[in-house]
């Protein structure tokens, strides 16, 4: 039997004066107290209650431990309740981590906006150090994780914050220098810059969704900041996030390849712990963060580039 069992059965007994009293207090049978305070002081090794035909006493080590177990019994209710109420309320620690790309990006900007919205929380906002397994960063100590790639992993749940969209793209002196590729398969002869984790492109949508892994990168990086920097440079062909990228889209400085083609938007998900309860401080975080994209749609760049020729004007 458990420790606290018996002492929930212990504690009635000394308050009510009677194991039947306790036994209908607590919803037992009297025989299954008695078997309880019996198994107590075995368990210490002292009579705790002295027992007559007609009256229940307690012994002097069980007037000590009685007070004990009550105060101990309290302490445990009191710490229930307070986690509980925890649990419900949008307060306390919340630990987040996310792919450095996008923590850099307009998602900085989300969690600041959360954390004054939210002042009674305080937030752990991490970049980079994603593991492949989805569900390492429970034992890192992360309350949330975001992801933009698909995922299936029964062991985590998830939520689908926002899509993003990207562009295929060139700068203006690459495109006066090389000529703008007419057709995807002529991305073959030209200069491009990879993302290292990412050796494939995308283009189109659905079943014309077309693979193309690049044979040799011109420059790669595990940054799209750094790839976006080089494709200004002129060094070559990317595929860029269009919200990093837009700002050189809307000037000229970048222009879009194959807009009428496209290329696939990547989500973010934000995946979280297992279990039957979304702890209010990690729900209220998901709600504001799906609010707060869909309140601010990435805008789209119109491109410079002719679409029917895929020639510069």
């Amino acid at each position: 039997m458990d420790r606290m069992s018996l002492m929930h059965s212990f504690v009635a007994v000394a308050r009510i004066g009677s194991f039947s009293g306790a036994a209908k207090t607590l919803n037992f049978s009297g025989s299954l107290v008695s078997r309880h305070v019996a198994e107590l002081e075995r368990q210490l090794g002292v009579r705790l209650v002295n027992r007559t035909a007609r009256s229940v006493s307690l012994t002097e080590p069980g007037l000590r431990y009685a007070e004990f177990a009550a105060r101990i019994l309290k302490e445990v209710e009191a710490e229930d309740a307070s986690i509980s109420q925890l649990h419900d309320r949008a307060e306390g620690a919340l630990s987040v981590i996310a792919p450095k790309w996008i923590g850099s990006l307009d998602l900085g900007d989300a969690m600041a906006a959360f954390s004054m919205a939210h002042p009674k929380i305080s937030v752990r906002f991490e970049l980079g150090g994603l593991s492949h397994r989805t569900y390492d960063f429970l034992d890192s100590g992360f309350d949330v994780a975001l992801h933009t790639r698909n995922l299936r992993d029964s062991s985590v749940r998830l939520k689908k914050i926002t899509s993003l969209p990207f562009v295929l793209c060139a700068s203006k002196e690459y495109i006066e220098r090389r000529g703008a590729p007419a057709a995807p398969d002529d991305l073959w002869e030209h200069d491009c810059i990879v993302h290292s984790n990412e050796p494939v492109w995308r283009l189109g949508h659905g079943r014309t969704c077309t693979p193309l892994k690049m044979r040799k990168a011109a420059y790669s990086s595990n940054s799209y900041l750094a790839l976006q920097k080089a494709a200004v440079h002129g060094r070559g062909i990317a595929l860029l996030p269009q919200r990093s990228a837009h700002d050189d889209l809307l000037s000229g400085t970048l222009r879009a390849l194959f807009p009428e083609l496209g290329v696939p938007e990547r989500p973010l998900y934000a995946i979280y712990g297992p279990g039957d309860t979304v702890p209010r401080k990690v729900s209220v975080f998901l709600d504001f963060l799906t609010v707060w994209f869909k309140e601010r749609p990435i805008p789209r760049a119109s491109s410079p580039v002719d679409q029917g020729q895929g020639m510069p004007s």
